[in-house]
């Protein structure tokens, strides 16, 4: 149940049983009186019959005469009245009630004769007297209600107390339904925001399905989408020390080399002129390879920033692409290896020449740095709509059928060698990850960020970069892009 209509019942309960009990309360005192009214007018009648009986005497309204027969009527709860027929009191049993100088006048002293009335406190009886000449008085009874007082008395005092106990019963239910329903789950979950501020461990309990448990189900995921962006956070943090600390040793490895070879050029006057062109190249080899390395670097850095919005413009596949695979030919023959280029790319599509140079250079850079002299190497751009995708792919990338993806393009690098151990497949994409980690950095051709760079290029243009390696026989790399889909089409 929802707390608001909790809320609105426990109201209403509040509200209503307070009522009901007083009602019960009070029929049960009406009940009683009923019950007590018929046989206290039957007594009430008899006394009045036995006492009109005395006073139905002309006599006893005459002036200046004692009356020890009436006098003889007075009790505790029974009072007589005499009056003349003017209304003057003629005798009175109780003074506090009829003083004996009080005179009714005549509309009061004819009003209600010979009627039984009830009172609250007494009952009242009133009946003139008559003789041969008319109406020679009137005589008033009152007979006291006591017991029926006390009873009714009791019973107040009786209903008070249920009332007040019934009041204090329902205000502790509400009190204890409240703090159950409302405050101890209120208060449980700020103990628990407070734990996960203080980054200690919480215990996720039950939760209902009203106001607070669906408040209380919010938090719980925000507390894991703020763990895992604290995890995120974290492993970014330590992936930039990490990156950090290995940029500043491999920028500090040909910053020392440049140092030495230069102090010598300078302190050794002996060296030939063979022997200096030789310091001066590996001084130019070492701050190239440093340019590059900021130069990743801080490629790096821009594409992770999420402000950072790549430009793209509409180019004609078959002409970019066959530009961007085309004058990898003098790298290759440096290491005399045999290069393959296909492009059959139709369609227009948006891309950044100059990021999309850079992924394929950075391709184009690994195969070559990982394939032996006289090795062969595969480069190739393939439109998903191409009949004849390129024959020299690898059987096991065949098998899979990756180059069907609709209204696409396929970048595909591909050179043959030793492949890419299984466990070092899940961390090729992550930045400053090398496969041959004994290479000697004399030998480093490459930062290790090249193929993170690559990822996140291709995954700004709306495409997607997948690696594969079989074991002695040799690694692919295909990175596709979306074809430019115009309205209409």
């Amino acid at each position: 149940m929802k707390l608001k209509t909790w809320l609105l019942v426990s109201y209403f309960i509040v509200m209503l049983l307070p009522l009901a009990a007083a009602y019960l309360l009070f029929a049960w005192i009406q009940s009683y009186n009923d019950e007590q009214k018929v046989e206290e007018y039957f007594l009430a009648s008899m006394q009045i019959q036995n006492i009109t009986s005395t006073l139905d005497d002309p006599t006893l309204f005459k002036p200046g005469i004692e009356l020890p027969q009436v006098e003889q009527l007075d009790g505790e709860d029974i009072s007589v009245a005499l009056y003349n027929k003017d209304g003057i009191v003629l005798f009175s049993s109780d003074k506090t009630v009829i003083p004996s100088q009080f005179a009714l006048g005549k509309e009061e002293l004819y009003k209600n004769l010979y009627s039984l009335e009830q009172g609250y406190r007494v009952y009242r009886y009133k009946q003139p007297v008559l003789s041969e000449n008319g109406i020679v008085g009137f005589f008033e009874i009152q007979i006291a209600r006591d017991e029926w007082m006390a009873g009714v008395a009791n019973r107040s005092w009786i209903m008070i107390g249920m009332f007040i106990g019934i009041f204090f019963l329902i205000f502790l239910t509400v009190a204890i339904l409240v703090n159950r329903k409302l405050n101890s789950r209120l208060t449980s979950l700020m103990n628990q925001m407070t734990a996960f501020a203080n980054q200690e461990s919480i215990a996720e309990i039950p939760t209902n399905k009203d106001e607070i448990g669906e408040l209380t189900t919010h938090f719980y995921h925000m507390r894991k989408q703020i763990e895992t962006a604290r995890k995120t956070i974290e492993k970014e943090q330590q992936e930039k020390e990490y990156m950090i600390a290995t940029i500043s040793h491999d920028l500090k490895t040909p910053l020392t080399s440049i140092s030495a070879y230069a102090e010598s050029l300078f302190s050794e006057q002996d060296l030939n002129g063979e022997e200096r062109e030789e310091y001066r190249q590996i001084i130019v080899d070492k701050a190239h390879f440093m340019k590059q390395m900021i130069d990743d670097l801080l490629m790096y850095t821009l594409l992770q920033s999420a402000r950072y919005e790549m430009e793209l413009v509409e180019v004609e596949g078959d002409e970019f692409f066959e530009m961007l695979i085309s004058d990898y030919e003098p790298l290759c023959q440096k290491k005399r290896i045999n290069l393959s280029v296909h492009c059959d790319v139709t369609g227009n599509y948006q891309v950044n020449p100059k990021q999309l140079m850079r992924v394929t250079d950075n391709l184009m850079s690994n195969a070559i740095q990982h394939t032996d002299f006289e090795g062969e190497i595969w480069i190739g751009a393939v439109s998903s709509a191409a009949t004849n995708p390129p024959n020299w792919v690898f059987d096991f990338i065949k098998k899979q059928e990756l180059l069907r993806h609709p209204q696409s393009v396929y970048l595909i690098v591909q050179n043959a060698g030793k492949g890419i151990p299984v466990e070092q497949m899940v961390h090729v994409f992550d930045p400053l990850f090398q496969a041959d980690q004994a290479r000697s950095k004399k030998d480093a051709q490459g930062t290790g960020l090249g193929l993170s760079i690559t990822k996140q290029i291709i995954e700004k243009h709306g495409g997607d970069v997948q690696l594969f390696s079989e074991a002695e026989i040799g690694t692919c790399v295909i990175c596709r892009l979306p074809m430019l889909e115009r309205k209409g089409e």
